[in-house]
């Protein structure tokens, strides 16, 4: 499976659990992914612990009077097919409520952020 599918997964499934806390292992795409979480508001913090190869990222989950702050994820990008668009080709999620995130060549950023310098990249996921 893709790193960040399995950590997008794991994240949803931690909120479904109604869990505080959720820990993946360590890879520098998989903190850059939680970094454009962070920053939009998904969780509220996470911090890398241990050293070298045994390196693993703990997230802080964020909810609202006990509703998770994420509710949904769509994988758009898989293995056996990677989709890529244009800055132009780049829709709102549920009227804005939610955000694309894209692997672009300036790094990971959310779907607005790529709009807004007219940088299109590889569409990884949904989230609302």
């Amino acid at each position: 499976m893709d790193q960040t599918c399995d950590l997008l997964i794991r994240i949803k499934n931690a909120y479904m659990a109604n869990l505080k806390t959720a820990t993946v292992s360590y890879s520098r795409p998989k903190e850059n992914l939680i970094r454009v979480l962070q920053k939009n508001g998904y969780i509220r913090n996470y911090q890398v612990t241990g050293e070298k190869a045994a390196k693993s990222i703990e997230i802080d989950l964020r909810y609202a009077k006990k509703v998770p702050a994420l509710i949904g994820v769509k994988i758009i990008s898989k293995p056996g097919l990677r989709v890529y668009v244009k800055a132009k080709e780049i829709k709102n999620v549920f009227g804005g409520s939610g955000i694309n995130i894209l692997s672009t060549p300036k790094g990971i950023m959310t779907g607005k952020e790529a709009r807004i310098i007219n940088l299109g990249g590889e569409l990884i996921c949904q989230v609302w």
